[in-house]
Order: structure tokens, then sequence, then C-alpha cells
């Protein structure tokens, strides 16, 4: 896929996959911390895990796909680089909603469920933080020479 009604996939499916990663993450901790959260998301945070899995290896073959159309830069080699790991970011949100589904799945004593919610929440934690770096890397890539060619007072 290389276009949708002729804009760039990227573009598009790339606003998909960093919000759905974005809200996986703050369900999954919200799950693994507060029972009542989980006992009402546990299966959305689940499929929106499998669902940015999906939509990750799309966003990155329409990414090169992009890559190889637009004139090169550092800022656009930067956001490749750390595109790359969007696949272990998802991945890594595959297992904390998994984590979050076997704590309401199994009752667990405490120490085993408290050490879960703690790996719930820093791979969480890391993903939505890597998200952050991939998204202002691509937004640098494609905005950052019109806004720093721009004067400080907007004229």
């Amino acid at each position: 896929m290389s276009t949708l009604n002729g804009l760039p996939a990227h573009v598009l499916l790339v606003h998909f996959t960093l919000v759905l990663g974005a809200l996986t993450a703050i369900l999954a901790i919200l799950c693994a911390v507060w029972p009542a959260a989980r006992r009402r998301f546990v299966w959305l945070t689940l499929t929106l895990a499998a669902v940015t899995a999906v939509l990750t290896p799309l966003t990155m073959e329409a990414g090169e796909w992009l890559e190889d159309r637009v004139t090169g830069s550092e800022a656009l080699e930067r956001h490749e680089d750390l595109g790359k790991t969007m696949l272990y970011v998802a991945i890594a949100l595959v297992i904390a909603a998994i984590l979050v589904a076997v704590l309401h799945r199994w009752a667990m004593p405490t120490v085993p469920a408290v050490l879960v919610a703690v790996v719930v929440v820093a791979l969480s934690v890391g993903a939505a933080a890597q998200l952050m770096r991939i998204g202002e890397s691509g937004a640098e890539a494609a905005w950052g020479e019109v806004v720093s060619g721009s004067s400080a007072d907007g004229d």
C-alpha cells in the first residue's frame, strides 16, 4: 500500500499507529494498577495492542516507500532509524496486554501480581516514550525546515 486517496499511506497510517499505541500503553498501565479498569478494559487493551501490531509493519512499509520518493536529510535518517524500532514497541505492547490479560484471568498471589504490574508499567512507559521519539522525529523530518525557516515573530 503506497497511497490512499492520493496521499502517501505512511502519513495516514502513522497517525493511527501512534495514537493506538499510546492509547494501548495508557490502558495497559491503568489495567495493571487498577483492578476496576482491568475488568472493564482488559479485552479492549489486548485488541488495541493486536491492531497496533498489525498496523506497524504496514506503516513501516509505507514509510520505506515514501522515503524512496523524498529528498533525504539528516532528520529523515534519524526518523528512519527510530522508526525501525517501532516493531519492538508493538511487541512490547502486545506482551504488556497479554500480561494484563493473565492478571485478569488467573488470580495470583500479591507478589507475582505486583511483579507483573511492574513489568507492564515498565513496558508501557518505555513504549510510550519511544512512540513520542519516533513521532517527534517524523514531525521534525516533515516540518523542521518549514518551521525553522519562519521568523520567531511569525512574519
